[in-house]
């Protein structure tokens, strides 16, 4: 571990998406020092540059903070598995790779809530700022960012996932050739977080290329136990090591800010931890209130997925390149030039639709795998005979919350999703999982197609539809929402992602979403952390001109 400072100008707690972009752009102010807090280790494991290990990582003690939510109420009772990354990297280094950054409604509708300055046209310049793009140049795209995005090459397309494109452009979906591009609707192949086929997590992207910077500290198994505060002022913070010799907590102190980058679950409970939260939750645990702040820890939303699973025969699947000769094949493949099998991501191809008519723009999100799985006593996935589509309403109404259940910061708080809590996320999640079977029914699949796997041919009915759902639906991993930007006083943050009645504190991640966005969540989370460095650096008094001057030259080439 580094040798620790008595303080530094920023602290930033949580090494994830937004934690490792926010500390490389505010550490390129040279004579700002800066601190990155991760309670997680550094991440040597090698299943964290192989992309298909992801499947692996899912349920991985040292690496994965292992959340579940409480018994969900709409969900036949059951506790619903919310994998995090709890590593350098954060989620990113976990999760399945896909690059999407959503709809430009989806930003317009946070402007149009207050949230001035987080319109499409006002966000687009972080997106291409984060982004190197691999492919074609493209005014939707940036060059020479950290993030690394890459498309599919024909030879790495296997001939199921081009079955699943054609059956769904026969049913009616046209073919987008980039999800991210001017419009999300149709059928096609993902952008991925892929390079030379291995995973490019933050920690890739954002740490590694700045590591030798003297201003810029980075250090790994130390848990954020509170913040510390003088009056309304956050001074600095208290650490933990997860060292069995660890002489007691260490107090770090901030000279400029905090900021905290946990996300959706760990931002909150910081906070709650630290005496800013509902007050009578808080003196219920015997936390000393700081301010009564009831919106930390609500709002939560997050996209609930249900799997279609197909029998197929006569096309290959991953279950046959598992086989012992053909996996050692692929391990092979691999480890000379990272191709094959292993280099996948979680998702080839995706799909956005509408689930009405009467919806103006698309509300669902398929994520198809040419594979089958499923779970051993372990809790990791294995592969099986057929395919899979796994479809996810993308603006549930439903809300949920995220609350400490004891001042011990190494207790999970409560996690309760509320899933399927509102009508039109019933039947908006209904109709995208039949409008999934009928792209399985399209003529494209029949010389392959044998009996449906999930949910079954005997299952028909909305009634018979929505009990399935209710017994085998899980998360996407897409929380967010927990510490809503607004501009209204019950707001945790404002447009500036300052804590509000709180100096020196922001928050920088998937929590200060006010709504979901339309589909993952990683990119929108690191454009974020973007914009917030930008945020910190304006108001510090930094010129921030030669570091915009090139994202803003593409901005003005799309708008012309």
């Amino acid at each position: 571990m580094p040798t620790l400072r008595q303080s530094y100008d920023y602290i930033i707690v949580g090494a994830g998406s937004a934690g490792c972009a926010l500390a490389n752009r505010l550490s390129r102010e040279s004579s700002r020092s800066v601190l990155l807090v991760e309670a997680g280790p550094k991440g040597r494991h090698p299943l964290l540059r192989i992309p298909l290990g992801f499947a692996f990582l899912m349920n991985h003690k040292t690496l994965n903070w292992g959340y579940h939510t409480e018994p969900e109420q709409n969900l036949s009772g059951r506790r619903i598995s919310w994998p995090r990354g709890r590593v350098l990297g954060g989620t990113s280094a976990i999760n399945g790779m896909v690059y999407i950054r959503g709809q430009a409604d989806d930003y317009d509708s946070w402007a149009n809530l207050g949230c001035h300055g987080w319109d499409y046209q006002s966000v687009l310049p972080y997106f291409l700022r984060s982004e190197h793009y691999a492919g074609s140049p493209s005014s939707f795209h940036g060059r020479g960012g950290p993030l690394w995005v890459e498309e599919f090459e024909p030879a790495e397309r296997w001939r199921l996932a081009d079955i699943f494109v054609q059956a769904a452009m026969e049913s009616g979906l046209p073919f987008n050739n980039d999800f991210n591009g001017a419009d999300q609707e149709g059928v096609g192949y993902y952008q991925k977080n892929i390079r030379r086929g291995r995973r490019h997590s933050a920690r890739n992207a954002y740490l590694d290329p700045v590591s030798s910077r003297p201003n810029l500290t980075v250090v790994t198994g130390m848990l954020a136990r509170r913040l510390l505060l003088d009056a309304n002022r956050v001074s600095g913070v208290e650490l933990q090591s997860d060292s069995p010799r660890s002489a007691g907590p260490l107090v770090i102190n901030a000279n400029r800010e905090v900021i905290l980058c946990g996300g959706a679950i760990n931002s909150p409970q910081l906070l709650e931890l630290s005496g800013i939260g509902n007050g009578e939750l808080l003196s219920s645990l015997g936390i000393d209130v700081i301010r009564d702040a009831p919106g930390v820890g609500e709002n939560l939303q997050d996209h609930l997925t249900v799997n279609v699973l197909q029998g197929l025969s006569g096309v290959k699947t991953f279950h046959e390149e598992t086989r012992p000769l053909r996996l050692l094949g692929n391990l092979a493949k691999y480890a000379m030039n990272g191709s094959g099998l292993l280099s996948h991501p979680a998702a080839q191809v995706g799909a956005f639709f509408r689930t009405s008519e009467q919806v103006k723009r698309p509300d669902a999100q398929v994520h198809f795998a040419p594979a089958a799985s499923e779970t051993d006593s372990r809790g990791n996935m294995k592969t099986r005979t057929g395919t899979t589509a796994t479809v996810c309403f993308l603006r549930p109404a439903s809300r949920g919350s995220i609350h400490i259940a004891s001042p011990d910061p190494t207790r999970a708080p409560l996690i309760r999703a509320n899933y399927l809590s509102e009508p039109e996320d019933v039947q908006s999640t209904v109709a995208a999982v039949r409008r999934v079977r009928q792209i399985f029914q399209a003529p494209t699949f029949a010389p392959y197609r044998q009996s449906e796997i999930l949910p079954g041919p005997t299952v028909n009915s909305d009634e018979q539809l929505l009990r399935f759902i209710q017994d085998h639906a899980e998360s996407v991993y897409h929380p967010v929402g927990t510490c809503r930007m607004g501009a209204d006083q019950d707001s945790v943050v404002d447009e500036r992602l300052r804590v509000r009645g709180i100096e020196a504190l922001r928050i920088a991640d998937a929590s200060i979403m006010p709504i979901l966005i339309s589909g993952n969540t990683h990119a929108p989370t690191t454009m974020i952390a973007e914009k917030c460095a930008d945020l910190i650096l304006e108001d510090s008094g930094v010129p921030l001109e030669p570091l915009a001057a090139s994202y803003r030259r593409q901005l003005e080439g799309i708008q012309q």
